[in-house]
């Protein structure tokens, strides 16, 4: 597997911020529209392995088959982007301004929320045959899901909200971990491991995950779920979209660009030679 030393693949973040920056709008919502779908179907794939087995641990395992597939197409997730764009800024990239920082968040949310709602209403179709029966044991588990990550939090008042938050922040430590492991290698085979380890992480260790979220929830919805869209908006996406681009940017983009871009002198030797040895007792 080629391996990237880190000062050339935090160099290749930003110039990758760079590129999404100055993508256009049409390109930029089909890559997050498809980003969004096939993490949904990931996820769905996940809770339906949970389902049929009882076994978390192994839809963990599986789930990031989506993360690796619509990396390797060159699709968008609003984590990845909460990372990558805003180090062509800091990096003073010519042209690169915090309006087109928060451009690129936009459409790729707004892509992201499309392709993540058109396979939630794919899933409650299916699951119900057409609305026509109860949901089955799958769409039962997803609207349970719904329900405890909303009104669960909910119950606990601002100590939920910041467990809510903080769970946000783990997440995208792990996520942009594997958006970033996606550039240390020129090998599919290193890219998928690098990506890998870091999303099974994320999935079972059940931190919250932005665009994951904008599949079960709705779907939750249309399923019956006893929580409202107001409650899945503020005790869920909005303190998960908040924790995403902390956790995000804070632990992995700028303490990557910080100690491989922006690397400070090493110590003077010489100085640390003249420091008076300790008189012996």
């Amino acid at each position: 597997m080629a391996y990237l030393a880190p000062s050339e693949f935090v160099t290749k973040m930003i110039d990758a911020g760079e590129s999404k920056i100055f993508m256009s709008a049409r390109d930029t919502v089909i890559r997050a529209y498809m980003a969004g779908a096939i993490l949904a179907l990931a996820a769905w794939f996940a809770v339906t392995i949970n389902v049929q087995t009882g076994q978390p641990l192994l839809g963990a395992v599986l789930f990031p088959v989506g993360f690796c597939i619509l990396y390797l197409f060159g699709f968008d997730l609003l984590t990845g982007v909460f990372v990558l764009s805003p180090l062509a800024w800091i990096d003073k990239r010519p042209g690169v301004t915090l309006g087109g920082v928060l451009r690129n968040w936009g459409l790729v949310f707004v892509g992201n929320f499309l392709g993540a709602f058109t396979v939630a209403v794919m899933m409650a179709i299916y699951v119900t045959y057409g609305f026509s029966v109860e949901p089955s044991p799958v769409g039962h588990a997803i609207g349970v899901i719904g329900e405890n990550r909303t009104l669960g939090y909910q119950s606990h008042g601002a100590a939920g909200m910041l467990t809510l938050f903080v769970r946000g922040m783990l997440c995208n430590w792990m996520v942009s971990a594997g958006v970033v492991g996606a550039m240390i290698s020129t090998h599919v085979s290193g890219k998928v491991i690098a990506m890998w380890m870091p999303i099974m992480l994320f999935f079972y260790m059940v931190f919250e995950h932005s665009i994951v979220n904008m599949f079960l929830f709705p779907s939750g919805l249309m399923l019956g779920a006893h929580f409202t869209i107001l409650d899945y908006l503020i005790w869920n996406e909005i303190p998960t979209v908040l924790g995403n681009l902390v956790g995000g940017l804070a632990f992995t983009g700028l303490t990557l660009y910080a100690t491989h871009v922006k690397t400070l002198p090493k110590r003077n030797a010489v100085a640390v030679n003249a420091v008076p040895k300790r008189n012996a007792a």
